[in-house]
């Protein structure tokens, strides 16, 4: 069985952001980096669950929120300088398909 697209991007989203987070100040990375990390991994276990929940949907609204924080996390990253327009604009689209495919899926989940 292969994995669904939105769990493909958002390991794919994992691979690429904690290297980074990884190399934020100390001042920022115990706090929002480490926030901002356990939330990508809370995203991916939590996608991983919704595929063989019995009731998708509830699991689904609630990834569909912690995607929101984590939009929000990830522009005071910007705020504070602390990753550069170009990054921030392809994180902001990583997760922006991200938000897509889940709600692509919640729209599915709907209409069953």
């Amino acid at each position: 069985m292969s994995d669904l697209p939105v769990i493909q991007k958002t390991h794919d989203l994992i691979q690429w952001y904690v290297p980074i987070l990884n190399r934020l100040p100390k001042a920022h990375k115990f706090t929002l980096g480490d926030r901002i990390v356990s939330r990508l991994y809370d995203i991916l276990e939590g996608l991983i669950q919704a595929r063989y929940s019995r009731d998708k949907l509830a699991k689904l609204y609630e990834l569909n929120l912690q995607l929101e924080v984590l939009r929000h996390q990830t522009r005071l990253l910007l705020d504070f300088e602390l990753i550069s327009a170009k990054r921030y604009a392809y994180v902001g689209q990583q997760i922006n398909g991200i938000g897509v495919e889940i709600g692509g899926w919640i729209k599915q989940q709907k209409a069953s």
